[in-house]
């Protein structure tokens, strides 16, 4: 038997689905530990992923009904939803390789200039200040972080023993 018949597009199709359920659950598992953890303090962002993993959760599910039942109205509804899906991909993509790289820059700086909460993550999780230059007088709660843990790190616990360090 040739993989192409009833029974292997069935296979495919359902196997395909409970991989799309498993990123949409990964999405919004990522998205609620970021949350959870402080990683993330936007709540745009972390509000975007969660509504991508349910809406990517909800067409898995019914590609995955149409596939078992073989329900004709489920399986075009779910045909029309990833072209829809594509369409929309394959927009953004060609949109994104369009800019070229001062526009790239003027979108980040725009967004930079838009957003505290994401511009304190970003310093904080990639240890900078600023969007283009370093400005010695503005405070930045990275540099603080890494000169106390250096600080911190480079000193003697006074409880420990004094031959340990030899």
């Amino acid at each position: 038997m040739v993989c192409g018949g009833f029974a292997c597009s069935k296979n495919c199709l359902c196997a395909l689905n409970l991989l799309y359920t498993l990123v949409s659950l990964l999405l919004i598992g990522i998205a609620a530990w970021g949350i959870g953890f402080g990683l993330i303090s936007s709540l745009r962002v972390v509000g975007v992923v969660i509504a991508v993993g349910i809406f990517l959760f909800l067409i898995a599910l019914v590609g995955l009904i149409g596939a078992v039942k073989h329900h004709q109205v489920l399986l075009f509804f779910y045909m029309i939803i990833l072209l829809l899906v594509f369409i929309v991909q394959f927009s953004v993509s060609c949109a994104c390789l369009a800019l070229n790289r001062e526009q790239q820059g003027q979108l980040l700086e725009v967004g930079w200039n838009n957003t505290a909460s994401a511009r304190n993550d970003i310093q904080r999780n990639l240890n900078c200040c600023g969007f283009r230059n370093f400005d010695p007088n503005g405070t930045c709660p990275a540099i603080l972080g890494v000169w106390l843990t250096y600080r911190y790190r480079n000193q003697k616990d006074p409880r420990a023993n004094p031959s340990a360090f030899l």
